[in-house]
């Protein structure tokens, strides 16, 4: 599998930081005003100078530049105000695209990704547990799907290949029913090596909740805030962290991993959140309960199943998650906590508010407070955040923050 560092030496080194040399100047400015546009949604030439301090000739050259490629496009004029109207660009959604590949432990999904965030297409599968050869010729056979599914002009736009993958898949055997020996095979397995020589094209690897945290952060709700924790509840539970405006991954990649921290097991003693707060312990409560557990995993719009089962997983959860953010939010002065998962929306709403109201319960004398937000990407957030990576790798001014080797 490619690590950050192999990602990192994929990139061509003139789009890695802002150069000396005139080019080199211009690839990050050019890269500045995409994510100014992404960021505000569209502005005309006169704000963009304002906002990065460039000069009005300057904004107009790159502007000029940027339409010409094809990757910003003109708006309605803006009227009303004191002298010549104004013309606002904003990013063109066919500028670029990005493919997504998605695996986690129940399913694997595909996306096709457009340059403002729509997702234009998707494949997803689900299976008892991860097999990297089922899950290399799924991906080999969804992505060229995809792509058959662009015009010829359109699939010359295809940034890349972002792979999402959770970090250690062959450790978690006994909590997915999975034999041992077939996730070891999980050691060995280079998705991204695989991928690059069948499609030609440049692909990337990212921690599965790191992805989704990005995804959420460009797209989703986190973007109305410079600091927060970010908690996605998929077959495990995971997380992200978002510091200045930028994900921060940590020194190996591996930040947000809520997974590890510690809470009160119910009976006394204290457990891993991963075995408190994840879908895989709704699945044995459900399988417990006589009733079929395949739904947690085939549908995205809502839950089948004993309502009084799936409403006590939610209450535990919603304890345990209350009593993790508040030890996160102690040690980081977090503005927010963005709360998403691979859960049908309605059942998402529902954690959110427990886990209001479980905080209301909670001492939390000395830590400043934090909003709880329901997250907005819920189940594609991982295959998006995947899909983001080339997209970041190419046009963002800071496409470092998912790719820097920090070991």
């Amino acid at each position: 599998m490619a690590d950050v560092s192999t990602i990192e030496r994929s990139i061509p080194s003139h789009a890695t930081s802002p150069g000396t040399n005139q080019s080199g100047v211009r690839a990050y400015n050019e890269r500045l005003v995409l994510s100014l546009i992404r960021r505000h949604g569209s502005l005309p030439k006169a704000e963009i100078a304002r906002l990065t301090n460039l000069s009005a000739q300057t904004v107009s050259v790159i502007v000029k530049a940027l339409e010409a490629d094809g990757l910003l496009r003109r708006e309605e004029k803006l009227r009303g105000r004191v002298g010549q109207p104004s013309v606002p660009f904003s990013l063109d959604p066919e500028g670029a695209f990005g493919i997504g590949f998605k695996v986690g432990r129940r399913s694997a999904e595909t996306v096709l990704l457009g340059f403002t965030g729509e997702v234009l297409a998707n494949r997803r599968r689900t299976y008892p547990y991860p097999m990297p050869g089922e899950l290399l010729a799924f991906a080999e056979a969804s992505i060229a799907e995809l792509l058959a599914s662009l015009s010829p002009a359109a699939r010359r736009r295809v940034g890349g290949i972002g792979l999402a993958l959770p970090f250690e898949i062959w450790s978690w055997a006994e909590e997915t029913g999975a034999p041992q020996g077939e996730l070891d095979e999980w050691r060995e397995a280079d998705l991204a090596s695989a991928l690059g020589r069948r499609f030609a094209l440049p692909v990337y690897a990212c921690n599965d909740m790191t992805a989704a945290c990005g995804a959420e952060l460009v797209f989703g709700a986190g973007g109305e805030f410079q600091d927060f924790l970010y908690i996605y509840v998929g077959a495990f539970v995971g997380g992200g962290v978002v510091l200045g405006g930028s994900v921060y991954p940590g020194r190996t990649g591996n930040a947000g991993a809520l997974g590890s921290l510690l809470v009160p097991d119910g009976a006394g003693g204290v457990q891993q959140l991963i075995r408190r707060a994840s879908i895989y312990l709704l699945e044995q409560r459900l399988v417990a309960a006589g009733a079929d557990p395949a739904g947690l995993w085939q549908s995205t719009e809502c839950w089948s199943g004993p309502r009084a089962v799936i409403d006590d997983w939610l209450e535990t959860t919603a304890e345990a998650l209350a009593i993790a953010l508040v030890s996160a939010c102690s040690l980081v002065d977090f503005e927010a906590v963005v709360v998403d998962g691979a859960l049908p929306a309605e059942e998402r709403r529902r954690l959110v508010d427990l886990l209001g109201r479980a905080l209301e319960r909670i001492e939390r004398q000395g830590i400043s407070p934090f909003a709880v937000v329901e997250g907005t990407l819920g189940t594609v957030a991982r295959a998006m955040g995947g899909a983001c990576l080339p997209l970041l790798a190419d046009f963002a001014a800071d496409r470092e923050v998912l790719f820097k080797d920090r070991g």
